[in-house]
């Protein structure tokens, strides 16, 4: 396993990240548990959550159980707490039955936290992540019409300040050490950072937005900025929500997969993804790689990547994908995944 710096914090984490969304719906506490064990045991250091998880399907009925089922596994392994980089996340403005669907400020950031330690059984987060941008994200195939937010950059600005000194506060108690981003634009990252240097508060660490052989918004401005300004990427669907594993293929739907409970992978089932990723399992053949392996490897190659999120409905499939941190991408499949890039650019 290779690990990553995390920002500027000094801290490494594994190239791989455990993903917990499903915990709770699709994977039970004793799977969970088991995964967590397997994950650490394989050289992972590095686990992320939300409060508003787990997934598949979201609801207000299950919000919150996953950092639970993770918090159970921290009072039945209390001296294994310092063995991981712990990572979570502040729902932001839009979820009804959260906050009523209040915006991340000073007025919701401590008592989240403070719900956050309750529900994972711990003293502090290393990683404390704001979901989404309070002024809405191009993330989950939003990016396809730019559309300007009504507020002016410096009302932006000020509420990003506000979110600033509520995490510092956060900070001197203890209850969180290090700050991230998720769904983030390179100018809202820009923000933060220009305001976190300016200040002397929480520097952004780390951005987590979706990026995988399918899905390469990041490749532009993005990369920039995670490379020259040590914000590591930290990517969530590597495997393109299953699309890259190729069990979808043909038609297929899996009994209890993602794509059984929601049937368009959240707007990425398109005309044009089947025949993408026939071309990225091509690939793997011809190169004798496990499609998963691949995917993953090249991935967490990339230049400003901090660590990959895969997701795990079973033990199974956890123990198949730890393989990927083995795996290194000869030149000659480097450049045919270019290749294919190139013909199959954003397919969804």
């Amino acid at each position: 396993m290779r690990y990553n710096f995390l920002g500027r914090t000094g801290v490494k984490v594994s190239e791989l990240c455990l993903g917990t969304m499903t915990f709770g719906t699709q994977t039970n506490e004793t799977e969970a548990h088991a995964q967590m064990d397997c994950a650490l045991d394989g050289g992972v250091n590095f686990i992320d959550s939300a409060e508003m998880y787990p997934v598949n399907p979201v609801s207000a009925e299950t919000t919150g159980w996953t950092e639970e089922i993770i918090g159970a596994w921290n009072i039945k392994n209390p001296a294994r707490r310092g063995d991981y980089i712990l990572a979570t996340k502040h729902s932001g403005e839009g979820m009804s039955y959260v906050r009523d669907g209040a915006p991340i400020s000073s007025k919701t950031i401590a008592k989240t936290i403070e719900g956050n330690l309750q529900r994972l059984q711990t003293d502090y987060i290393d990683l404390y992540q704001f979901h989404w941008p309070n002024r809405g994200s191009y993330m989950f195939r939003k990016n396809w019409d730019y559309n300007p937010h009504a507020v002016k950059s410096e009302t932006i600005r000020l509420d990003m300040l506000d979110c600033l000194e509520a995490l510092q506060s956060q900070v001197e108690k203890g209850n969180i050490r290090y700050f991230g981003l998720s769904n983030e634009s390179a100018w809202g990252t820009a923000q933060w950072l220009r305001l976190s240097e300016d200040q002397n508060l929480p520097r952004v660490a780390t951005i987590q937005n979706e990026y995988s052989l399918l899905c390469r918004l990041y490749d532009t401005d993005l990369a920039e900025l995670s490379v020259f300004e040590d914000v590591g990427l930290i990517a969530f669907s590597p495997l393109a929500a299953g699309l890259l594993t190729g069990k979808y293929q043909n038609g297929e739907t899996p009994n209890g997969s993602r794509k059984s409970i929601n049937s368009d992978l959240g707007k990425r089932v398109t005309e044009r993804v089947w025949p993408a990723v026939e071309a990225y399992l091509k690939i793997a053949q011809r190169h004798s790689i496990d499609p998963v392996h691949m995917a993953l490897a090249w991935c967490s190659r990339r230049p400003f990547m901090c660590s990959s999120i895969f997701g795990a409905t079973t033990l199974r499939q956890l123990q198949h994908i730890l393989k990927a941190s083995n795996v290194t991408l000869g030149e000659d499949c480097l450049l045919d995944i270019s290749d294919a890039h190139k013909a199959h650019p954003m397919p969804f």
